[in-house]
């Protein structure tokens, strides 16, 4: 089909205009496997992630109040409690709770919003890395 034919069909336009924009929201919101994030993580970091020390980033405070384990417990294989709100957090180990990183936008965004809350600032690639590293070794 040569280009005027495209210009001249509506319905061709709506179809292509519908498919872009279809391809554009499952590319926008495509899921993900934490041993994916935990290898575009890596990726960043440029050295292999290390578990134990991803236990003792969770574990310890980091000149704030909190820790990780603060809301999600020592190990998170279970329900945790926030500790301001009190309100129950889900398993954050992948094998406890199939959703937990999944999806990388939503991933990003806690990982965000709790590394400030824990250390004050974003975490590194090399932190998130060590993290889920060491989350994806907790099996039931």
């Amino acid at each position: 089909m040569n280009c005027s034919a495209f210009k001249r069909s509506p319905l061709l336009r709506a179809t292509a205009a519908t498919m872009l924009a279809c391809a554009t929201l499952l590319s926008a919101a495509q899921a993900a496997t934490p041993t994916e994030l935990l290898g575009g993580y890596t990726a960043l970091a440029g050295s292999a992630p290390v578990p134990a020390r991803g236990q003792e980033f969770f574990t310890k405070t980091h000149g704030k109040e909190w820790s990780c384990s603060s809301c999600h417990g020592a190990v998170p294989i279970q329900t945790g409690k926030h500790a301001s709100t009190g309100k129950p957090i889900a398993a954050l180990a992948p094998a406890f709770n199939a959703e937990r990183f999944t999806d990388k936008a939503k991933t990003e965004k806690w990982f965000r919003r709790n590394c400030n809350d824990v250390v004050g600032r974003e975490c590194t690639p090399s932190e998130k890395a060590d993290l889920l590293s060491w989350l994806i070794t907790l099996k039931p």
